[in-house]
């Protein structure tokens, strides 16, 4: 019943959608010139030069994280690690 009910179904959307669809013709293809006029147009030369942008600030180094810093964060990663493997270890109750 149930795999019916679901042929059924599929069989009503099947319907409904080939109603919407508008064929006026089938037997036009579509023409090289249709298809390919974008892709020509996008490959075109380009004859502008390229322009400096004078609000790009490429030249800006990020700061560096002091060495004390790095340790710290170093050994807090290490002993994060440590107890997970800890736990890791320890029988499931």
């Amino acid at each position: 019943m149930r795999n019916a009910l679901s042929l059924t179904a599929l069989a009503g959307a099947a319907l409904l959608l080939s109603a919407c669809g508008s064929a006026d013709d089938a037997s036009t293809e579509a023409s090289a010139d249709t298809v390919e006029m974008p892709a020509d147009s996008a490959l075109a030369p380009i004859a502008e030069a390229p322009v400096a942008d004078p609000s790009a600030t490429a030249t800006d180094a990020p700061e560096a994280v002091p060495e004390a810093d790095a340790t710290t964060a170093g050994d807090a990663a290490a002993g994060v690690a440590a107890e997970a493997a800890a736990a890791a270890e320890e029988p499931a109750e």
